[in-house]
């Protein structure tokens, strides 16, 4: 990761020479590599499928024309780049707070998402708010619910106030520090409101296709702005088809900078990869395989905007999507704070947002086309799946390794059958550190923070949670530390880690996955600024308290 390359290898390497080792059988090392693999894709399918549904809405949406209608109104708050970062991180925590992140991030992706992008903000950046907002401040504290206090309070044998209140002013800090950090780490890539931005978004441009708008040099010197279009015939290679992203400088023709300056991006095709073979049945030979893709150049050659054809339930569905997922919001805070429906929480609230998705997807299909309303759907879903395996399936193997280290998962991925005793690689050897940390208050608030955070390498941001509460029970009388300050602390960096911030193959993926960014991008955009803000915290949380 560090040398920003792929761990797939290493990472089924060392699945299998783990295995191997510990049972002394070949052939089991070779079944650990496919049974670390399922039990990983089981435990994240459910991430998977909240991807392909709500992508699968989105592509019904955009096929009404109300994507773009239903963005309209946020821009009044979001006039910038600058101002969309702040306003979906607070919205994220607000909704994460009450709910967990699991049901956010959907809101957020259906929603917020596509308004902050039209708005100038870069993806990555809007995946870096989303995360460390959701799966880092409001989930690291647990305030609401206090799972995650109550775990660390019972095993320190401390109240569940005491730590939910230290846990809640240390993820603040965190939280406030990464943010910070993370918007002056990407705000040189914010871009000036365009719709254009989402449509390329939409179409699967990558950054580095479309870089972020310079600034002129010379006051008063108009930027120059870039635009897409089918690349000349004589530019591409054998006939296939591509975009050219051309500089047009101010007051430029048609004509103008189509020769050094542009970049051309190749497109995907049918019955090939990028850039080269042969294109599908029916196809013409500069057409994107991408459906999005094709669109958004057809609306930049003048062509007919999707659901142009139908206004009225274009403007319709604009409306009914936000107001839907409100009342959604509504529902769950009403059986939040009040006894008049039950109440829904956790993988409930998940399944509960990927119903009612599936239920706007069905209407939207309905509402497009009732005669071809079936065969719609299901290619909507079918694109909503191929996107979600096809963004986030190389983490199935690497998430595997991870879970070997858990005893709950490593009998079943050795095969050791029922009724053996399964290994607990990553907690035994957290275990073996607890002799090597000094009788130093520093020492011990930051021990106890590293094995928090090495207790989430696992993916689960709770696993650890007994481990480092009771490594606060037992440490702090010793160092003079308050229990409940280093239970919290622990909490900090275990669910900071395994929660779904600095590792990828946690609910991080489902962050990556609505904002179509590279999840080991954001795990690298995200670790400096959350490792500041966890230092930042556990040394003040050991002055204040």
């Amino acid at each position: 990761m560090i040398a920003r390359k792929n761990v797939v290898i290493p990472a089924i390497a060392a699945t299998f020479l783990t295995a191997w080792t510990f049972t002394g059988s070949f052939v089991k090392g070779l079944e650990s590599i496919f049974n670390a693999s399922l039990t990983s894709a089981s435990e994240l399918f459910n991430i998977f499928l909240i991807i392909a549904l709500v992508t699968a809405l989105l592509g019904a949406l955009r096929a009404l024309g109300a994507d773009r209608r239903m963005v309209e109104p946020f821009r009044l708050v979001m006039r910038s780049g600058h101002s969309a970062f702040w306003v979906l991180a607070f919205v994220t925590y607000a909704i994460s707070l009450f709910f967990w992140p699991t049901p956010a991030v959907p809101l957020m992706g259906a929603i917020l998402l596509p308004a902050a992008i039209a708005a100038g903000l870069p993806p990555i950046a809007a995946a870096l708010a989303i995360a460390v907002a959701g799966q880092g401040m409001a989930l690291s504290s647990d305030y609401v619910i206090q799972v995650a206090p109550g775990l660390s309070a019972k095993a320190a044998n401390v109240g569940t106030d005491a730590v939910a209140g230290k846990a809640m002013v240390l993820s603040l800090i965190t939280g406030g520090v990464a943010l910070f950090l993370g918007y002056l780490m990407t705000r040189s890539q914010y871009r000036k409101p365009d719709a254009l931005l989402l449509e390329r978004w939409e179409a699967g441009e990558t950054e580095a296709a479309a870089p972020a708008t310079r600034r002129s040099l010379i006051p008063g010197l108009p930027l120059r702005r870039r635009v897409l279009q089918p690349a000349p015939a004589a530019a591409t290679v054998e006939g296939d088809g591509a975009v050219t992203v051309l500089d047009h400088g101010p007051g430029a023709g048609a004509d103008a900078g189509s020769g050094a300056g542009s970049v051309t991006v190749p497109a995907q095709r049918a019955g090939g990869s990028s850039g080269n073979g042969s294109g599908g049945p029916g196809r013409s030979g500069g057409e994107p395989r991408d459906a999005m893709a094709a669109a958004a150049l057809r609306s930049l050659n003048g062509g007919d905007l999707p659901g142009d054809d139908c206004p009225k339930r274009s403007k319709a569905f604009a409306a009914i999507i936000p107001l839907a997922l409100v009342g959604l919001v509504g529902y769950m805070l009403l059986g939040k704070f009040t006894d008049a429906v039950p109440e829904v929480v956790g993988g409930d609230a998940a399944a509960l947002v990927g119903g009612v998705t599936v239920a706007l997807l069905l209407a939207a299909a309905v509402a497009r086309d009732a005669g071809n309303a079936l065969q719609a759907c299901a290619d909507h879903i079918v694109d909503g799946l191929v996107f979600a395996v096809r963004a986030m399936g190389v983490v199935i193997p690497i998430a595997g390794f991870f879970f070997i280290g858990n005893a709950d998962f490593a009998g079943k991925i050795m095969s050791l059958g029922d009724g053996a005793k399964a290994p607990g690689f990553l907690f035994e050897s957290v275990t073996h550190l607890e002799g090597a940390i000094p009788d130093s208050r520093y020492v011990v608030g930051f021990g106890v923070l590293i094995i928090g955070m090495i207790t989430g390498l696992d993916g689960s941001g709770f696993a650890g949670l007994p481990l480092t509460g009771s490594l606060a029970g037992t440490l702090g009388p010793t160092s003079g530390v308050d229990p409940a300050l280093l239970a919290a602390i622990g909490q900090m960096g275990c669910v900071w880690s395994g929660g779904g911030v600095l590792i990828a193959w946690s609910s991080l993926l489902a962050v990556a996955g609505f904002a179509r960014v590279p999840v080991m991008e954001l795990v690298r955009r995200s670790f400096v600024p959350v490792v500041v803000g966890l230092v930042v915290a556990t040394v003040a949380g050991l002055i204040i308290y």
